[in-house]
């Protein structure tokens, strides 16, 4: 068993709202239809997120175009409106959103992402990056970091202060995306005073299941504990790993594998119990703690990866957003 075996127990609520729900469809590896299927969770977002969005006039949204190889990536950017006559900066986020690398776009978090920026008065860029397979790894990391240089140098369009707070956020693959280019700014003399401040990452997968470091074997067993989870099994995690053609011991994916993480910037992470990667989410936490990295975590027991999407009114959907927007707080503090 692993040390974190007890997060996996089921929680009451979840459960009894998931056995209302008709059997899942089967797996598939086909783009198509997986993505087709996300349009379901996409509609749930807008769904949910509609009646909590904020005024109208108190954020403004603008999408720019980023140059990257071979093409453009396009960023949102969202921004807090000052009152008349205040002429306000804000701090900056770079939002990178999930989808198992291949799935996914502006659109699932953007009503969310309007809200916290209203809320916590920080100006968010958000990066629709390439998926895969048609653009397999590191295109879409690439694009993500190509759209980090383009935030630290365009604060002027987005009212950003990066003195007040610069992070690098994101969700699931998105998290794993976020936890790699914060190593790349951490050693890219580009960013030397641009400075990075924090990391938020959601359920991240943080290490390949093929290419696990021998020293954590022991301790990374989620993977076969919860390789029937709902929402995301372990078949559907190693899927999209093979969908993005990635080297398994690459530190730019599997972060485990990195030779150091010291000197990063602090990072907040939040783990769901019920989820094949929790293990590697604890892990990882862990060891950014033990070699100096100030750190922040959250866990949910008995849920599973991305339970969020269709139940933010039960007891662990509201603390993961309160925990979300603590977080995003505590980081700021840091900085």
């Amino acid at each position: 068993m692993s040390q974190w075996s007890h997060l996996t127990g089921p929680d009451p609520e979840f459960a009894a709202a998931f056995a209302r729900l008709p059997p899942a469809p089967p797996h598939s590896e086909d783009p198509a239809v997986f993505r087709e299927r996300f349009k379901y969770v996409v509609s749930l977002c807008k769904k949910n997120d509609t009646p909590r969005l904020p005024a109208a006039d108190s954020y403004r949204v603008q999408d720019y175009e980023v140059p990257v190889t071979e093409g453009n990536v396009t960023v949102r950017a969202i921004i807090p409106v000052a009152p008349e006559g205040e002429d306000k900066t804000y701090p900056v986020m770079l939002w990178i959103h999930g989808g198992g690398w291949a799935m996914g776009n502006l659109e699932p978090d953007d009503f969310w992402m309007r809200r916290v920026s209203v809320e916590l008065q920080i100006s968010i860029v958000m990066v629709d990056y390439r998926l895969a397979p048609e653009f397999p790894f590191p295109t879409g990391l690439n694009d993500c970091y190509e759209a980090l240089k383009w935030t630290a140098l365009h604060t002027d369009l987005i009212f950003g202060s990066l003195s007040k707070g610069f992070l690098i956020t994101g969700q699931s693959a998105g998290g794993n995306l976020a936890g790699a280019i914060a190593h790349r700014a951490r050693d890219d003399p580009f960013f030397a005073d641009k400075k990075v401040t924090g990391q938020l990452l959601q359920i991240p997968c943080t290490t390949h299941p093929d290419a696990v470091p021998e020293k954590y074997k022991s301790q990374l067993l989620s993977f076969e504990e919860n390789k029937d989870a709902p929402f995301l099994s372990a078949w559907e995690v190693r899927m999209f790993i093979r969908t993005l053609h990635v080297p398994p011991e690459d530190p730019d994916f599997n972060l485990l594998m990195h030779p150091s993480h010291r000197g990063l910037a602090p990072a907040y992470i939040q783990v769901c119990g019920l989820d094949p990667t929790r293990d590697y989410g604890m892990l990882y936490e862990q060891v950014l703690r033990e070699e100096g990295v100030r750190t922040m975590l959250d866990v949910y027991p008995g849920v599973p990866h991305g339970f969020h999407f269709g139940y933010p009114h039960i007891a662990a959907g509201k603390k993961w957003d309160a925990d979300f927007l603590k977080g995003l707080r505590w980081l700021l503090q840091q900085g």
